[in-house]
């Protein structure tokens, strides 16, 4: 749970107040002007309607260069930035032929595997060659080669499973599992901060939902024992099925679930467990095999692992990983698997480096547990827990959101900046996300900028030293 400073609580609630005022007040002019011109809507209701067309317009727009910046390059650890401008008080962008070569700590490319790797792209390009770059068929028609058959079986094994399918996207995996696995008459639980992907899902299912504080053992099992004992809403029946729903690496938090607790709640209460793995296989672990592998958990006791080959592999899609009964009932059952376009061979290729990235994994357990320890002793409120890649460096008020974004591009640095509707209003945020590939000398270059804004809700570690010494040395005098 994150504390807010009260004093930034405060200018941070004045700043959004002030903008939504002049927002409406501008608004309020816009109308009357928008009076005396003929409407070109010729009868119909305005597409864009509302809060969501409010926030976009007033707030949205004044900070929108700060997001979907091209780039020209492999996101490496160094990727090359293209340079626009606005003449419409960035409503819309114009590209410029220059470019911006900036260090990148914004990219999922946690082992660095998604630029030029000795071991991958000579298989992909081979792979493009036999295959092409899309099988231009759905996996139940013509759209199933050698390589998802592999590689689906190479999945199964790494993660410690029976089996496995694969799918195109990692977004489309969650959103359209859940309402396969579990539907009216059945329970989901989940946990408040898992990804849009699974919120989707959970509620396209028609599933009863019911969410408990993030990363909080006590309190799942305290709605387990409320929604068991009182039933289905109005009949009282037992459910059908309870399917408890927890991510191994939060990706807006950085935090590492609380796994082993979370088990042995679901084993008490005889729920299911759908753990979300995008963000931490590959990335955590002795040999990369994720969450389960770092906390000791046994995989046996995790019965659906879902996973993401858009981060660690430096590829695209996902995969649902468990019994063979359950895999070969998705495969009859899951639209992503029916309906949509197979994962494209290249990228099938790509996936095959899960064993190949252990000098990588221990480099980035380094940079990152290095780069947290250091943006901590500056004074800056950092988010996670170690060993996790991500790291979000709390901004709270909207003004900095902006500034932070555009001084890092001026000091050559791509980061990504989060805001309300991805974070709550009050918690906007820079993620910052590590890879094997940057080195401790570009890292402590970006460490840098910490000082040029004013962003540090904490005093340095020297001045707390300073502080204790201080402290000890008035007791000694007393």
């Amino acid at each position: 749970m994150i504390t807010i400073p009260y004093l930034t609580a405060i200018t941070t609630y004045f700043s959004y107040g002030l903008l939504f005022v002049v927002g409406h007040f501008r608004d309020f002019f816009r109308k009357i002007f928008d009076w005396w011109h003929a409407s070109n809507l010729q009868g119909y209701a305005p597409i864009c309607l509302g809060h969501e067309d409010f926030y976009i317009r007033r707030l949205y727009h004044r900070i929108q260069d700060c997001f979907e910046r091209p780039i020209s390059s492999p996101p490496d650890a160094w990727i090359d930035v293209v340079e626009r401008y606005s003449n419409d008080n960035n409503k819309t962008f114009k590209r410029t032929d220059k470019i911006n070569r900036c260090f990148n700590l914004g990219s999922y490319n946690y082992l660095g595997f998604a630029a030029s790797d000795e071991y991958c792209t000579p298989r992909v390009i081979d792979s493009l060659n036999r295959f092409s770059a899309s099988t231009c068929s759905t996996r139940v028609d013509g759209g199933t080669t050698e390589l998802h058959k592999e590689l689906e079986e190479y999945v199964a094994k790494f993660v410690g499973k029976p089996a496995a399918i694969v799918f195109g996207m990692g977004y489309a995996t969650n959103s359209t599992i859940l309402p396969v696995l579990i539907g009216k008459g059945g329970l989901i639980i989940s946990d408040s901060l898992n990804h849009n992907s699974i919120v989707n899902g959970a509620r396209g299912s028609g599933a009863t939902i019911r969410v408990f504080q993030h990363n909080i053992p006590s309190h799942l099992e305290k709605i387990l024992r409320e929604q068991i004992a009182e039933g289905q809403p109005r009949t009282h029946r037992p459910w059908k099925k309870i399917l408890v729903v927890v991510e191994g690496i939060y990706s807006m938090e950085g935090e590492l679930c609380t796994l082993p607790g979370i088990v042995a709640i679901c084993k008490k209460y005889k729920a299911y467990i759908y753990l979300d793995e995008s963000h931490s296989i590959g990335a955590v672990g002795k040999s990369g095999k994720g969450v389960c592998e770092l906390l000791g958990v046994d995989t046996a006791d995790v019965d659906i692992m879902m996973g993401s080959f858009a981060k660690s592999f430096g590829s695209c899609g996902g995969y649902i990983a468990g019994s063979k009964e359950l895999v070969q009932y998705l495969k009859y059952t899951c639209p992503a698997h029916l309906y949509a376009t197979s994962m494209s061979p290249p990228n099938a290729q790509q996936n095959y480096i899960l064993n190949k990235g252990a000098q990588k994994l221990a480099r980035i357990r380094e940079n990152s547990n290095f780069f947290r320890s250091e943006l901590q002793k500056m004074g800056l409120e950092v988010l996670g827990d170690n060993d996790s890649p991500i790291m979000p460096i709390m901004l709270y008020n909207p003004a900095k959101i902006p500034a932070f974004s555009r001084e890092c591009l001026k000091q050559n640095l791509a980061v990504v900046m989060v805001g309300f509707p991805a974070t709550p209003l009050l918690l906007g945020r820079a993620r910052i996300c590590i890879s094997a590939s940057h080195t401790k000398e570009d890292l402590l270059k970006a460490l840098q900028v910490g000082d040029l804004l004013g962003i540090k809700y904490f005093p340095p570690e020297s001045n707390k030293q300073q502080q204790e010494e201080d402290g000890k040395d008035t007791i000694k005098l007393e």
